[in-house]
């Protein structure tokens, strides 16, 4: 509980930059799935590293969970108070404090979305490529180490952080990483803390690897006869060494739910988008030997947009699947898988998903970055019903366990929050262990983002 004491010594730290008020509790206690718990006792907005380390010997002295909060995107619980405690919305911290386009490298606050770090780039040739679908802050991407639709060329968040400014519990300042492209100095830290979920402590600056904005951009939609056929092509895709910037697919329950949603008017039949970044010359042979290889699936209606309004309705349009998926049945909440399989158990691993959704009974549209092996089934069920809910929750256990079974993950991109909690020791028995010891070590008093990722004891 926040005591009146420690509420006084939190106002003298933030003043009205510590909130109690009701809605801005509210708002920081949900997410966008059915994972939730209740409110944090308080909300601050830092402006400035010194602030959040002042707030970590606050949190020590006052035994008070803290609690990193984003763009509140995630999915899986991350940024929920489970044990009470004050979340850290760094929305006020959001300005890119160094730019360095000669190294490909810009040092930014963690409050900053991709899409405005894009904005701030876009005249100067250079982009961050990470793109997870919704306009996440940066930060919160890191905590993550989330990817996305880009992440089959350019990588994870794990790829493209050279380095952090992280406050400890307790209030301790680190910086992990350099400049320099390669380091064998030691533990990688920036590692360490790239998917740690805010448990080991609040990341302030973010150094990020920036790629160059490519000189020509070609999108394709294609329908396929059967799921089964759009799959195989992602395969012989990747084995070929083509190298799309994105390949999407969605199956035919969601093309119908972006269609409604989004105006669209793909064929009722599952697809694939697929996006090649690349010099003119080099893009047309990517571009000819994908329409060939997809055509022996069976491709129809392989529609190519060069233009720049064509292919952002298109991805505008995917990047709201999610909710276009949940409109196409009004009042319902979403149970989101997230399995990750090697690209040649793809195939096997989406089929027998297929077969145990349509045995379930309830709505489960497919779709996913299948180019690396990530795929989501967006389970929707009625919340007012028991049945419904633990049917849901049934088939994404048995998801998460065919991933393992077939030498993949319980999840690619979302994280674990305590929504996967349960899963971990499966995934890695006693590596888990070992997690939670490195917990330990860094947060003996276990107040950064308590009940998330560990386990409860080391």
């Amino acid at each position: 509980m926040l005591t009146s004491p420690a509420l006084a010594a939190l106002r003298a730290l933030f003043g009205d930059r510590a909130s109690i008020a009701p809605a801005v509790l509210a708002e920081h206690g949900q997410g966008e799935s059915l994972v939730s718990a209740g409110p944090p006792d308080a909300v601050v907005f830092p402006r400035a590293t010194h602030e959040v380390a002042a707030l970590a010997r606050w949190s020590a002295e006052h035994r008070m969970p803290l609690i990193g909060w984003g763009a509140g995107t995630s999915l899986e619980g991350h940024a929920l108070a489970l044990a009470g405690g004050v979340a850290v919305d760094f929305r006020e911290m959001a300005a890119v404090l160094e730019l360095r386009p000669e190294d490909r490298l810009v040092r930014v606050q963690p409050g900053i979305t991709r899409e405005a770090l894009n904005r701030e780039l876009r005249t100067t040739g250079l982009m961050f490529p990470v793109d997870p679908g919704a306009n996440a802050s940066l930060g919160g991407m890191a905590a993550t180490r989330a990817s996305g639709t880009t992440a089959v060329r350019y990588g994870t968040m794990r790829d493209n952080v050279r380095g952090l400014e992280v406050v400890l519990a307790g209030g301790e300042v680190i910086r992990t990483g350099s400049g320099a492209p390669k380091s064998a100095a030691g533990y990688d830290l920036t590692a360490l803390f790239v998917g740690s979920e805010g448990t080991l402590g609040l990341i302030t600056e973010l150094t990020l690897k920036l790629t160059g904005q490519p000189e020509a951009v070609m999108t394709a939609v294609a329908a396929f006869p059967s799921v089964a056929a759009a799959v195989d092509c992602v395969i012989a895709t990747m084995q070929m060494g083509l190298t799309p910037a994105r390949i999407e697919f969605l199956d035919a329950d969601t093309v119908a739910a972006c269609n409604a949603f989004s105006g669209l008017t793909l064929p009722p039949a599952p697809q694939l988008l697929v996006e090649f970044h690349g010099h003119p010359e080099g893009l047309a042979e990517d571009v000819h030997r994908f329409r060939d290889l997809a055509a022996g699936f069976g491709a129809s209606g392989l529609d190519w947009a060069a233009q720049q309004e064509d292919r952002t309705r298109l991805w505008a349009a995917r990047h709201a699947a999610y909710r276009a998926i949940l409109a196409s049945r009004p009042g319902a909440k979403a149970v989101v898988t997230d399995a990750c399989v090697p690209i040649s158990a793809l195939a096997q691993a989406v089929e027998e998903t297929r077969a145990d959704i349509a045995a379930a009974g309830i709505p489960g549209p497919i779709l996913g970055h299948v180019g690396d092996g990530n795929f989501h089934a967006i389970l929707m069920v009625a919340p007012a019903s028991p049945g419904e809910v633990a049917t849901a929750k049934a088939l994404a256990a048995r998801m998460a366990e065919r991933a393992l079974r077939l030498g993949g993950t319980i999840t690619g991109e979302h994280g674990v929050g305590f929504g996967k909690l349960g899963l971990m020791a499966a995934e890695h028995g006693a590596a888990w262990q070992v997690m939670g010891a490195v917990k330990a070590a860094l947060d003996p008093m276990r107040l950064m983002n308590p009940g998330k990722l560990v386990p409860d004891q080391p």
